[in-house]
């Protein structure tokens, strides 16, 4: 499977009988939306139920999907309609982001230009991920998912307002004052 076909091409050539391009889009995406679902609901399995639900959607309503549009915004809107309907069903959950829990793939460890980070910069980025979670916990879920949207995912507000189903001017507005908020903590004595 050529890495250069676009995902809408990829989509036609599975609706034309070509089952591997799904494997092949799907992989693309897999750990994207889990890392997105994971730092929505804060639990590894619940986070890889709820990735397993959105790809088996995205499944089975490809056939509806409207190639005009974009594919990695429509899947995004799938998986933040079904973490918010499982966040619903079961609201002990507590929304965070950049949770302890899965310290293999987050944002701060990838900023990291050494591959072998030295103690210290490795205690410091500990201490970093923990100022950010903390602070990022006493926003509201909806600004987290659009800051984690665009800051740690590179989705354009556009996109972002897609997939919350909001106007763009909405996300950001939202945006603008998460970060506020967020510098306001950060500025917070403790």
């Amino acid at each position: 499977m050529s890495t250069e076909l676009s995902d809408n091409e990829l989509v036609k050539d599975y609706l034309a009988g070509d089952e591997p391009a799904l494997v092949f889009l799907f992989g693309r995406y897999f750990k994207v939306i889990y890392n997105f679902v994971y730092r929505l609901c804060g639990e590894q399995d619940l986070a890889s139920d709820i990735t397993q639900e959105t790809f088996v959607k995205a499944w089975r309503h490809l056939k509806k999907f409207d190639q005009n549009l974009n594919f990695k915004t429509w899947l995004f809107t799938i998986a933040k309609n079904t973490a918010f309907d499982w966040l619903k069903k079961k609201k002990s959950i507590v929304f965070s982001a950049l949770s302890a829990g899965d310290e293999t793939d987050n944002y701060l460890e990838n900023i990291a230009v050494d591959a072998e980070p030295w103690p210290d910069e490795i205690f410091a980025q500990k201490e970093l991920k923990e100022k950010l979670e903390k602070q990022l916990s006493k926003i509201s879920p909806v600004d987290q998912t659009i800051v984690l949207l665009h800051l740690q995912d590179g989705q354009t507000f556009e996109a972002i307002a897609e997939i919350l189903g909001e106007p763009m001017n909405t996300v950001k507005s939202h945006y603008r004052r998460a970060l506020a908020r967020l510098r306001l903590l950060e500025n917070a004595p403790n």
